[in-house]
């Protein structure tokens, strides 16, 4: 029974390689070098004084932007070459080629240079040298190395079309030497391209949260959500997969990568699904489906929302609370799925004797702590975000003494320096790769042509720029970070859909929601190849799966830009309550007409039923609630009267388990 629940140490030892290998496959940033001894501890205080300095820099520092941007870049490349080979599998120990110290060396130059020389080159207008011109192609040029190495080859393959546009079509210098003078000055020297919002948000803010994440995973909180999921579903029907919809969604408020948190709860929640009798490619989709949503889930949201505060000009409170109905309609959407297909199957929950004591699990309510008191100080204006979050490090480190087990020790303390450090290369390459992009497009006025351009195919109709958005979305955030893609949404996307007269932080919302939703959309739907890999399911399967449970992420953001009550915008508390109980019916019907079961197995002709009630209940209309709920509630009452005609009478509400299910996968 040992090696069945998990503690025969070489059955841990397995599991835990199989993760490793799941994502160095799927997630870029696993894929680093190897430094022992000397070098390795020369690499480590490296970066935990990275940590440190950034720390120090966001809260204390008052000399010019450019100056604290610029030295944050020289360090993020230093750090990056020194973490990240120039391809997958190269696990020779302390090894680093020449080159890969030659590029090093002149990209941290290149950003050096500016920091020493800030003053003067912000005083100096337009007149740029050919050699301050030649810098700043270096500049560019190792950074979009470095993110091809950490992030992937999408981003730079976006990044390289909007480039070569710019270059080639975009600006308008008779002189291709008189362009790329141009395009060098301003995605360089200037706050229009890698020095913009981005990498500006992620200096401030995001750097200082991944160091907070780092420490409080240290505290143990990811395994207190898993067992607080398993006491709270576990012992219900299809309880493991249950359990990681709760655990996904509570484990994604810090985590701030789709595929690693698939990874890292579905290690222990996809195995429990099959055992418990879920198919594999179910298992693999549910677990990619809820942890995808992580990055929807406040208060963190994978760093997007410190974005979407500064890109908005409002309070990152104002995106906390605006983002959580959003957030538990997914969820719930999610858990619903899993409910009808656990109930069409027959499937049993988790053991009692197998579950977490509850007792036991509440002494540890105090690891809450640090987050409660974050979302308190942020919220309620008590100080700023950064400051915050360092006294949410600090409270972190003081919970975690209460647990032996989970004790933050100086050695603890200098890994999740290293672990914050590291974590903030491949944010800041990627936000630093957004800025080339979003300058890019905003000198050559491409956004107004795409703007216009989908204006007049959609003309005063809503519904089709909403569509072709959505469409651009999902393209452009194909295997591209959280934070990166947000940042291409609101520059190309979002300025759409405000000229059709959506509010901005409804426009926001849905093209933030719909670059997220690429991580489990076919073709490239990395968080579902992740989650297959792990329930040794078939890939695109599992995708279609995932985005067939993720339904929600689909349509919530059509409600939102159409009733934007939802997300707390001018409404009452009455129209919050309509639109969330229609919405939340509407979901159930579609879930229902996916999964084919609701009371009993539904007939084909009837789902088609409910799919149309679902659509009607969330378009914002009276009339088409008033329909909505009249096919819904129609198709419920027959499928109650078959059940019990079924059963042979009133008392059963779903057939009998499929013999063998329980033991099934």
């Amino acid at each position: 029974m040992k090696s069945e629940n998990g503690n025969n140490p070489e059955t841990r030892s397995n599991a835990a390689a199989d993760v490793d290998a799941v994502m160095k496959k799927f997630d870029r940033e696993s894929n680093t070098r190897i430094w022992t001894g000397t070098p390795g501890l020369i690499v480590k205080i490296i970066t935990i004084a990275f940590s440190v300095w950034c720390i120090y820099v966001t809260l204390f520092a008052t000399f010019l932007e450019e100056i604290r941007l610029t030295s944050f870049l020289g360090l993020i490349i230093l750090l990056g070459f020194l973490v990240y080979p120039a391809k997958k599998g190269d696990i020779r120990e302390n090894h680093m080629p020449w080159y890969d110290m030659v590029l090093m060396a002149l990209g941290v130059c290149s950003f050096f240079y500016f920091t020493f020389n800030a003053n003067a080159i912000v005083q100096q207008g337009t007149r740029f040298a050919p050699y301050q011109i030649a810098i700043g192609i270096v500049g560019i040029i190792i950074l979009l190395e470095l993110t091809r190495r950490c992030v992937g080859i999408p981003i730079l393959i976006v990044a390289l079309i909007f480039v070569v546009y710019a270059l080639g079509i975009g600006l308008t210098n008779p002189s291709f030497f008189g362009r790329v003078r141009y395009f060098v000055r301003n995605i360089f020297y200037t706050k229009e391209g890698i020095l913009s919002t981005p990498i500006n948000v992620c200096s401030r803010y995001i750097v200082i949260f991944i160091i907070f994440g780092a420490f409080l995973e240290r505290t143990g909180i990811s395994q207190f959500f898993i067992n607080l999921a398993n006491c709270a579903a576990g012992k219900y029907s299809g309880g493991p997969a249950k359990v990681s919809v709760i655990s996904s969604a509570l484990c994604g408020m810090v985590s701030g990568s789709s595929v690693g948190n698939t990874v890292t709860t579905g290690s222990v929640t996809i195995p429990m699904m099959k055992k418990t009798g879920f198919r594999p490619e179910f298992a693999g989709a549910v677990e990619a489906a809820a942890s995808t949503g992580g990055q929807i889930m406040p208060p963190i949201m994978g760093a997007a929302a410190f974005l979407m505060a500064d890109f908005l000009g409002v309070p990152y409170s104002t995106i906390l609370v605006a983002a959580i109905i959003p957030a538990l309609l997914y969820f719930i959407g999610i858990f619903i799925s899993v409910h009808l297909e656990a109930k069409k199957e027959g499937l049993s929950g988790i053991p009692a004797d197998q579950l977490p004591h509850f007792g036991r699990l509440a002494k540890k309510i105090y690891l809450l702590l640090p987050l409660v008191m974050l979302v308190v100080w942020v919220s309620g204006n008590f100080m700023t975000m950064q400051r915050a979050a360092t006294y949410a490090i600090l409270l972190s480190i003081l919970v975690s003494l209460f647990d032996k087990d989970n004790r933050i020790t100086p050695r603890k303390f200098f890994d999740a320096l290293e672990a914050g450090g590291k974590g903030t290369i491949t944010v800041a390459a990627a936000c630093g790769v957004a800025g080339i992009i979003s300058g890019s497009i905003t000198m050559t006025g491409l956004a107004n042509e795409m703007i216009n351009g989908i204006i007049a195919v959609a003309g005063s109709h809503l519904i089709i720029a909403l569509l072709l958005t959505m469409l651009c979305c999902i393209v452009l955030g194909m295997g591209v970070p959280t934070t990166a893609t947000y940042c291409i949404m609101a520059a190309t996307c979002a300025p759409i859909l405000i000229r059709m007269g959506v509010p901005a932080i409804a426009a926001h919302f849905f093209v933030f929601y719909f670059g997220i939703v690429a991580d489990i959309t076919p073709p490239v739907a990395l968080a579902a190849y992740a989650g297959a890999a792990i329930a040794k399911s078939n890939p695109m399967k599992t995708a279609l799966r995932a985005s067939q449970l993720a339904i929600a992420a689909f349509m919530v953001p059509y409600v939102i830009c159409y009733n934007p009550a939802l997300i707390l915008v001018d409404s009452t508390p009455l129209q919050v309550v309509i639109v969330f109980c229609t919405t939340l019916i509407g979901l159930f019907a579609l879930a229902a007409a996916f999964e084919g079961y609701v009371f009993t197995r539904t007939p084909v002709w009837m789902r088609p039923l409910f799919a149309l009630g679902g659509i009607l209940l969330i378009a914002p209309e009276t009339v088409t609630d008033v329909i909505g709920l009249l096919l819904v509630f129609a198709g419920l009452l027959i499928q109650y009267r078959r059940s019990r005609a079924q059963a042979g009478g009133p008392g059963s509400g779903h057939r009998n388990p499929k013999p063998g299910a329980a033991a099934a996968g």
